[in-house]
């Protein structure tokens, strides 16, 4: 789209009866400016000229006439003034704007009905706008979903492997508990049979004397 200017409020009428009437004169546009004011056919002409300027109009030489023709659409132009239009007047806010339009004047049958298939669009693209939001959240949700029941099935066998692993060190502590105490025992066996070994020269030899002395 070539660059182009804003079109002034009596330019926008002319571009509205091209909009609606499609091609026509410079006299043609005069007569059915929405407004309904008398003006000169060179003022008309000079608004004309100026749109063309701005690259928002064509004109076509038909026969001795020349034609204009909007360059674009009524969408593509009114969008921007529009979209000012709702800033300056009503800081953004499209419900206060819309009901300001609406007590302007009033709507005809058709007008009614395009409105409301209009709002019924927007309802349709919010609701679809939401479910493609939650159709991206879902698998991220499932994927997270996933990772907290693996690492529950995952839970059990660690305290298991925990719980295992504690018997184990106990039962080698206890192991070494009841080797400790045998070798113990046994120490005390090997002391008591060594003293004993000690004290038996000594008994034989008192018995001897003993048996001795009796003989006398």
């Amino acid at each position: 789209m070539a660059k182009r200017s804003n079109p002034s409020n009596l330019e926008l009428q002319a571009l509205s009866v091209l909009w609606h009437k499609g091609p026509s004169t410079v006299a043609a546009i005069q007569e059915t400016l929405p407004d309904g004011k008398d003006r000169a056919y060179t003022t008309v002409l000079s608004v004309m000229q100026n749109l063309e300027r701005k690259n928002l109009v064509k004109r076509a030489l038909v026969g001795r006439a020349h034609v204009y023709q909007a360059a674009y659409t009524q969408e593509v132009i009114v969008q921007r003034a529009t979209h000012d239009f709702l800033t300056n007047a009503f800081g953004g806010r499209l419900g206060e704007a819309l009901l300001a339009i609406l007590s302007a004047g009033t709507l005809t049958p058709e007008e009614k009905t395009n409105i409301e298939r209009e709002l019924q669009r927007h309802k349709t693209m919010a609701a679809k706008k939401t479910a493609k939001k939650a159709a991206k959240k879902a698998p991220a949700k499932k994927a997270a979903k996933k990772a907290v029941k693996k690492t529950a099935k995952k839970a059990p066998a660690k305290k298991a492997a925990k719980k295992a692993a504690k018997k184990a060190v106990k039962k080698v502590a206890k192991s070494a508990k009841k080797a400790a105490k045998k070798a113990a025992k046994k120490t005390v066996a090997k002391k008591a049979a060594k003293k004993a070994a000690k004290k038996a020269p000594a008994k034989k030899a008192a018995k001897k004397a003993a048996k001795k002395a009796a003989k006398k």
